[in-house]
């Protein structure tokens, strides 16, 4: 357990730079600026930082996501800045349109990487939990840079990806949504904090600038298989009121299925802009 001026987060053995577990805080509560710096401070070491027993509300997960910057607005929820990944208490049918875009929840993707402003931070708070399945699992993109081969390296260290709603959509043979421009985004990425290397992955890549779409396809899904292997992975098993804040900029994550047609999950997340 490392202990901040004032938290203590828990690390896992073999993995101790991969997700702390941050104990002895109440998110409901007005936070310092120094708490909120040693929070941001964590973020940046660990990716991934996770909150037991926070009952908090839709207001308070909105203060909190505004501690590290600017919120970025949901999409289709109108003035709200927070996203609601269910509905009421019922599960959606089979067909139902909503049912269907949640289902790209599960590929491997950054949060709004087809932004021309990537998302920098994402909290999700786990209000109704499914009984069985729906772990979210998040890969460590630091250590999949830092395990590749020289010649890999250096073949990417420049590479630009673009990156496109369109593309996590035909994956899963969705029709093409609205607002789907595409953007621009280097592979590998640095972290200015920490100066770490990361790889810059997402279903939502679609092409490398000057190669072919096959090729790019190709190339980008065996990255995302390497880089997913089981020594850069944490499974998160969901209890009701846990709180998970990932910094999107080092990970990559994906929703894992549950039965959806019988029970329903509540689930809030809220994303800041890098």
């Amino acid at each position: 357990m490392e202990h901040f001026k004032t938290l203590f987060i828990k690390t896992r053995d073999l993995f101790p730079d991969f997700v702390g577990f941050v104990s002895d805080i109440n998110l409901k509560e007005i936070l310092s600026n120094n708490v909120i710096m040693e929070l941001d401070t964590a973020l940046n070491k660990y990716a991934v930082l996770v909150f037991n027993n926070q009952n908090i509300t839709d207001s308070e997960q909105i203060r909190i996501t505004e501690y590290f910057g600017k919120i970025e607005s949901a999409s289709g929820t109108g003035r709200s800045s927070l996203k609601l990944l269910s509905h009421d208490d019922k599960p959606y049918t089979r067909d139902d349109p909503r049912r269907i875009f949640n289902l790209s929840n599960r590929l491997w993707h950054t949060d709004s990487s087809f932004n021309p402003i990537p998302a920098k931070y994402s909290l999700l708070s786990g209000k109704h939990i499914s009984k069985e399945g729906g772990n979210t699992e998040f890969a460590d993109m630091r250590s999949a840079y830092d395990n590749l081969d020289v010649k890999t390296k250096n073949k990417i260290e420049k590479m630009i990806c673009e990156h496109s709603k369109i593309y996590s959509c035909q994956r899963l043979a969705m029709g093409i949504p609205g607002n789907s421009n595409l953007v621009e985004h280097p592979l590998v990425r640095e972290n200015r904090l920490t100066k770490r290397k990361s790889l810059f992955l997402s279903s939502h890549i679609g092409k490398i600038k000057d190669w072919t779409r096959p090729d790019s396809m190709c190339f980008i899904d065996d990255l995302i298989e390497y880089a997913t292997k089981e020594k850069f992975l944490y499974v998160h098993k969901w209890m009701q009121n846990n709180l998970v804040i990932w910094d999107n900029r080092q990970t990559m994550h994906r929703a894992r299925a549950f039965d959806d047609l019988t029970e329903y999950r509540d689930m809030r997340r809220t994303t800041v802009l890098e």
